[in-house]
């Protein structure tokens, strides 16, 4: 694989995702095709009790790549990232991200799909969509299903990063560790104590009882917001001048239209 590294650890229990394109790990679509190949993958493996994800380096993922949101590839880009969450969904094996450095846009909405979010102290999370023009679909349903409304809102209508301690404290981190090394150990002893001696196949009945308002919620919403960032917000010029202007490195001229 080009941009994911994969292994199994924990006697084949545990598959663990590693986002590694060399920098800030990007959701490209490359990166987003070998991931679904991936995902696709487990469905023929019932001894599966959790998927990791992470990054390879100091941060887990700036997002999905900007180039792939301009007008003329946002629909294939959009149906290819939400796939990943469907097929999260239809899954339902556990999945933890842990967290390290920079966690933005696309890289945070896999996070919170996430039913564990583990992280060190240099993490920094956010939704910076708005600064560019646009939204995030899936951020849009599954913020409020983790942190309530009015703390969703906040992150995804100012577009601001938050610290860990501050994402522990609004509920969105479950364990926060000192360091990486830390936060490796951490990790470890949580998966030998609480996901290796429980029935895998109990386990994703537990998954889909817990997340069964959610799921109802992003299987009906998300498709939704799909149509309308396609059919309405990529006909406005200012998604598009916010995506172009980030492109060319310059401060965005809004026309409020």
């Amino acid at each position: 694989m080009e941009k994911i590294k994969f292994s199994y650890t924990h006697d084949g229990s545990v598959a663990q995702i590693i986002f590694d394109d060399g920098k800030g790990n990007v959701l490209d679509s490359i990166m987003m095709a070998e991931l679904q190949k991936l995902l696709d993958s487990f469905k023929q493996n019932n001894n599966i009790k959790l998927i990791t994800f992470e990054g390879a380096g100091k941060h887990f993922s700036f997002g999905a790549s900007v180039d792939e949101h301009q007008k003329d590839a946002a629909a294939i880009m959009l149906k290819s990232f939400h796939q990943l969450f469907y097929s999260l969904r239809d899954l339902a094996i556990p999945t933890m991200a842990k967290i390290t450095g920079q966690c933005l846009g696309g890289g945070m909405e896999v996070a919170i799909m996430c039913n564990f979010l583990f992280a060190d102290k240099t993490a920094k999370m956010g939704q910076p969509e708005i600064v560019l023009g646009v939204f995030p679909p899936p951020a849009s349903i599954i913020l409020p299903e983790k942190i309530g409304l009015a703390r969703a809102e906040e992150l995804l209508l100012t577009g601001k990063s938050i610290s860990a301690d501050e994402a522990k404290n609004i509920g969105l981190i479950n364990e926060l560790f000192e360091d990486k090394n830390a936060l490796e150990i951490g990790v470890n002893s949580f998966i030998e104590n609480y996901i290796v001696p429980r029935s895998a196949s109990s386990l994703r009945y537990g998954v889909k009882a817990s997340r069964a308002k959610f799921n109802h919620i992003l299987s009906n919403f998300l498709q939704n917001l799909e149509l309308m960032y396609v059919n309405q917000l990529m006909n406005t010029n200012d998604a598009n001048e916010g995506i172009n202007s980030f492109i060319e490195k310059r401060k965005p001229n809004w026309k409020n239209n």
